[in-house]
């Protein structure tokens, strides 16, 4: 079938995208889906800070490539040996497929499966087919997804059934923002009530790991962000104290409001020079985690020694640590029951055909969560 989707053709061209335009709105052959995979109809999807990482080349991946991961749709088709979903379904896409057979599968740890990792880098999916092609060309998935389309081919081990009762723009945001921000926090380091937290970077991700934060019981939370408008908006999903990181104070500041830092800091911006703020923030015997994604060439360095003589810890979180099967409905329910008011983070709609301009004011840190609605 025929299909119109956002296909980023080079990266690293320069903004204002709505004046460069990396990405075209192509028309693209989309193949029937194979045993295990299932045709989805994209009904929402979010721009997310992995896509355009993508765009601007930190995150290098191979080209062209239909871009887009954090999305819902409805079930239209699915192939043989898929037993579990049918026409009509409700899904929220994953942005690691888990294979079930690897180690990290076994261990519980789906999203460090190494088949998925290994399909994503190589911009197919998790059987390391191409379903999308524009003449005789493949065009490469976006870790699996490839949700800037009108359809999507995707892995059965792609998606998680959800329940039919929330609107599509609002389920959408379950499948990375939620997933990474709240599962840091409860998964990854799974905070103690009443323990003080700050985050570092305000966008999509490091504001959920704000409300997840709140809704775990922090007694304390201090949002740090360059951006004013984030840091009013972290004070209305909870957040106690704000700063601005532009201050080159703020470690200072931050430490001297705080009594020597926090129990836990999350550093949610994929910037070295977030993270060095996080460490900063940090108190003796305290968590350092961090979800962000720098260009793989950044280095983060620290006192060596405060390792040990101050007994602090230093972890990474991929995917909110989460097993999606599992944690995707529970954060569902929690939003349903008003615990997670994650459709507060939803900023901006847009059409497919603004995404070059969506991605500018995402760029720029003006929105939080940019929504592409298909209907």
């Amino acid at each position: 079938m025929k299909i119109k989707s956002a296909v980023l053709w080079e990266s690293g061209a320069p903004v204002p995208y709505e004046e460069s335009k990396p990405i075209k709105i192509e028309t693209l052959e989309l193949d029937e889906p194979e045993y295990g995979e299932v045709l989805v109809k994209m009904k929402a999807a979010s721009l997310c800070h992995s896509d355009l990482s993508v765009v601007n080349g930190s995150r290098p991946r191979p080209l062209p490539m239909a871009l887009g991961h954090e999305a819902s749709g409805e079930v239209i088709k699915t192939g043989e040996g898929v037993v579990d979903l049918e026409p009509g379904d409700h899904v929220v896409c994953v942005f690691v497929p888990s294979c079930g057979h690897c180690l990290p599968c076994k261990e519980g740890r789906p999203a460090l499966c190494e088949t998925g990792a290994a399909s994503n880098t190589a911009g197919t999916l998790i059987g390391g087919g191409i379903r999308l092609h524009v003449g005789k060309k493949d065009v490469k998935h976006h870790l699996g997804v490839s949700a800037f389309s009108e359809y999507a081919v995707v892995s059965r081990r792609s998606l998680i059934k959800v329940d039919k009762d929330i609107p599509f723009e609002k389920l959408a945001l379950f499948g990375c923002a939620v997933i990474t921000g709240v599962g840091a926090v409860v998964n990854t380091a799974r905070i103690k009530l009443g323990s003080t937290v700050a985050v570092v970077g305000l966008g999509g991700v490091g504001l959920s790991a704000l409300i997840g934060a709140v809704s775990a019981g922090a007694s304390r939370v201090v949002a740090v962000d360059i951006n004013e408008n984030k840091l009013k908006q972290a004070k209305k999903l909870g957040a106690t104290d704000v700063f601005n990181s532009k201050n080159a104070d703020v470690v200072k500041k931050i430490l001297e409001a705080t009594g020597g830092g926090l129990d836990y800091v999350f550093e949610t911006a994929g910037a070295v020079t977030a993270m060095e703020v996080a460490y900063g923030i940090t108190k003796r015997g305290g968590t350092t985690v961090t979800t962000g994604l720098p260009h793989p060439e950044h280095h983060f360095s620290f006192p060596y020694v405060t390792l040990t003589a101050e007994e602090r810890t230093l972890k990474g979180s991929y995917l909110g640590s989460c097993v999606p099967e599992r944690d995707i409905p529970h954060f569902i329910d929690l939003f349903k029951n008003g615990r997670l008011p994650v459709d507060r983070l939803v900023s901006d709609f847009i059409t497919l055909e603004e995404i070059n301009e969506g991605f500018d004011k995402l760029a720029k840190g003006d929105s939080s969560r940019i929504i592409i609605k298909f209907e």
